[in-house]
């Protein structure tokens, strides 16, 4: 499928990734960027990502900036993009804060308490719905909500929602991702949180839960966003690709955080994105076409990828300057049609892996 005009849609069964003849940035009308390990990590911002929504946006792209992580208010997000070069305001920004604190108000009635085990983005978002945050299980809450509150976050916070939750209180959860990449590498993210106190609460209860992937995250986006025709940026597999799944959009996954390249060729059909880049200029050209022949392979910018003996092998004669993306656009496609053949395993990407210079790194980048 090529994608000429936006409108392009994968289906369930995406056997490799998609083309575009123009590029992504005409293609759609709006980005709906994640933000850590696809704008910035750690705070700094990611190579390329600067210049590169500099000029998606001169060229009449609308960007949003659509992340999980709970801590900061969308001001403050906003004031941060600013700060490293990106321009936004608050109005671009929706946070899993937002999500979560929609969810609980259409549960629980206005002017409810709810215990906050979270950073500001929370407590700013519930009180825009009329709730009351506070910050005890003994304060009678309506619901608990955890959201990710930073790596300084007492450990008491934890025992106040397991002793909120443990007595049957309503348990939300701004998103469960289990890391988060920061510059050092990758550390704990809510989800982390979330199994502290369902551990401590003898994994009797279960988290009502808003952010990507599930579709609380894909409503807000698209009521504060009005796009026509989306287009979600990420780098988690888990998180920004099968909520793009789950929403029903196209989606491009960029190479510069969590999902190195053996996890994007093991991918299930709901985390396969339509397209892949190595990092956010891939908003500003349009996507080669991946060839499927006779023989099984798949072909693209001059690669050639195949399975023989349960092993991805990768050949052909690139041109000079060529483009190892290409190599692992026509790998993602060897790699996915195998792996849905019935009775097939994902094939090993070892050999061709280190083969391309491209191996799985504990910070989950890719060189």
């Amino acid at each position: 499928m090529t994608v000429r005009n936006g409108r392009g849609r994968r289906d369930d069964g995406r056997k490799h990734p998609a083309g575009s003849a123009v590029a992504l940035s005409e293609a759609y009308d709006t980005a709906l960027l994640d933000l850590d390990g696809v704008v910035y990590a750690g705070g700094e911002p990611v190579p390329h990502a600067v210049e590169a929504l500099g000029t998606a946006r001169a060229g009449g792209m609308h960007l949003a900036y659509v992340t999980n992580n709970a801590l900061r208010t969308p001001g403050e997000v906003a004031e941060h993009l600013t700060e490293l070069g990106v321009p936004a305001e608050a109005g671009d920004v929706v946070t899993s804060a937002q999500a979560v604190a929609r969810l609980i108000a259409d549960e629980v009635p206005a002017g409810s308490r709810v215990l906050v085990i979270g950073g500001e983005g929370l407590r700013v978002a519930l009180r825009e719905r009329g709730l009351v945050p506070v910050e005890s299980a003994d304060h009678d809450p309506a619901a608990v909500v955890q959201g990710y509150g930073g790596p300084e976050l007492p450990w008491g916070r934890f025992a106040e929602a397991a002793y909120a939750v443990a007595r049957g209180v309503p348990w939300y959860a701004s998103n469960t991702d289990l890391t988060i990449p920061g510059a050092r590498g990758i550390g704990p993210g809510n989800g982390a949180a979330v199994e502290v106190v369902r551990i401590a609460t003898g994994g009797r209860f279960e988290p009502k839960v808003a952010g990507k992937p599930l579709p609380p995250m894909h409503r807000e986006t698209v009521l504060r966003t009005g796009a026509e025709r989306p287009l979600v940026v990420g780098d988690r597999l888990d998180t920004d690709i099968e909520g793009a799944f789950n929403g029903g959009v196209d989606s491009l996954l960029v190479l510069t955080g969590v999902t190195d390249v053996a996890q994007l060729l093991a991918a299930v059909p709901e985390h396969r994105p339509t397209y892949v880049a190595a990092d956010l200029r891939g908003l500003l050209t349009g996507q080669p076409e991946v060839v499927a022949d006779a023989d099984g392979g798949f072909a693209c910018g001059g690669w050639r990828a195949s399975v023989s003996g349960g092993e991805l092998v990768l050949d052909g004669a690139p041109g000079e300057g060529a483009d190892v993306q290409d190599a692992v656009r026509a790998l993602c496609g060897a790699a996915w049609s195998e792996a849905d053949r019935p009775g097939a395993d994902v094939p090993d990407a070892g050999k061709v892996l280190a083969l391309l210079g491209v191996e799985r790194r504990p910070t989950g980048e890719v060189g």
